[in-house]
């Protein structure tokens, strides 16, 4: 009963399938072969535009030199508090940036609303040469809790960015989630709301390490591919995440998957909330579950075998913990886990 998170979950076969399919024979290199021009005009087309498409491994790589490109190093860029820019990237930004700030800010649920974004630049004066100027804003999709920004809300955020001079960054490791909660198209979730980047996921939704830098506005990209060879990101062999991405995207089957990932939490959410003493924490709009469970059930779970971390330390005899699913959990897994949970 593996909760801890999607990365524990390996990858689809027909992944695995491609990779092999890709290994034969001689091709060029560095991404000037047929998979990496297939995958970008394949995104084109999703997106409804043309874009610059840059397939990359690391999640964080894709965050980090994508704000890297867009943020000076005088820059400041505008974060959630819990966002992974923030907290789970070890400086990658503000090293791939040469010193911007990451301004982390409070928000529900790990939203930012337009009024939060307000009260932070009003303590920015622009142009002041004592200041780091505010360059981008950084929003997760789906969050950190789980939760989702709707359209609306990050059109509203975009435009309030770009009235104060700021680039929209979008970290979409868990984008499909988001996607297959929002139920609208992939244009419609970003660029046609007003983001400039996006950190487009594969790897959580079942590849082995494959995402794609995506430049809504491709003279925005700007020395993008510099950065990346420079940092050690230009992969030689870019035919193996290119072929993940071309999988990933065949027949739709990466909503898909996100969608069974978001029916296990809905299904796990709906059933802890029934039993006393559990408080689910935050709405499970994606793939992640967040509750508070009594100390003795968390152990109890823990005792029968469930993997799950804990969010923050014990309150009043209760933790809150995280639990994630995966294109690929078990059902029996979330079956299980109630009825441990119920002591059944």
């Amino acid at each position: 009963m593996n909760f801890a998170s999607d990365n524990a979950y390996g990858a689809w076969p027909e992944i695995v399938a491609a990779i092999g399919a890709a290994a034969s024979g001689a091709v060029p290199s560095y991404g000037e072969d047929v998979l990496t021009r297939t995958v970008r005009a394949r995104l084109c087309e999703l997106f409804e535009r043309e874009l610059a498409v840059i397939p990359l491994i690391s999640g964080t790589a894709a965050n980090a030199l994508a704000l890297a490109t867009l943020v000076p190093p005088h820059g400041a860029i505008l974060c959630h508090r819990e966002a992974h820019i923030a907290v789970d990237e070890c400086g990658a930004p503000e090293f791939f940036t040469h010193g911007a700030k990451l301004v982390a800010l409070d928000g529900d649920g790990a939203k930012l609303a337009p009024g939060d974004i307000e009260r932070a630049l009003a303590h920015f004066q622009k142009g002041f040469v004592h200041h780091a100027q505010p360059a981008a804003l950084s929003i997760t999709q789906s969050t950190e809790l789980g939760t989702v920004y709707t359209p609306d809300e990050t059109k509203a955020l975009s435009a309030l960015a770009r009235a104060n001079g700021m680039k929209v960054h979008m970290d979409g490791a868990r984008f499909a989630n988001a996607l297959a909660h929002l139920g609208c198209t992939p244009a419609e979730a970003t660029w046609r709301a007003g983001v400039d980047v996006l950190s487009f996921g594969a790897t959580k939704n079942g590849a082995l390490g494959a995402e794609a830098v995506i430049f809504f506005h491709p003279q925005d990209a700007g020395d993008f591919e510099y950065r990346r060879k420079k940092s050690g990101h230009l992969i030689s062999k870019m035919r193996f995440v290119s072929a993940q991405l071309d999988a990933y995207l065949t027949g739709g089957r990466w909503l898909v998957c996100a969608a069974r990932a978001n029916a296990l939490a809905g299904r796990l959410a709906e059933g802890l909330g029934r039993i006393a003493g559990v408080e689910i924490a935050h709405p499970v709009q994606a793939n992640a579950v967040f509750a508070w469970l009594p100390g003795a059930m968390a152990a109890r779970l823990r005792d029968k075998g469930a993997v799950f971390y804990d969010w923050g330390p014990p309150q009043g005899g209760r933790t809150l913990v995280r639990l994630v699913t995966s294109f690929a959990t078990p059902e029996e897994d979330v079956t299980r886990f109630l009825k441990v949970a119920k002591c059944e």
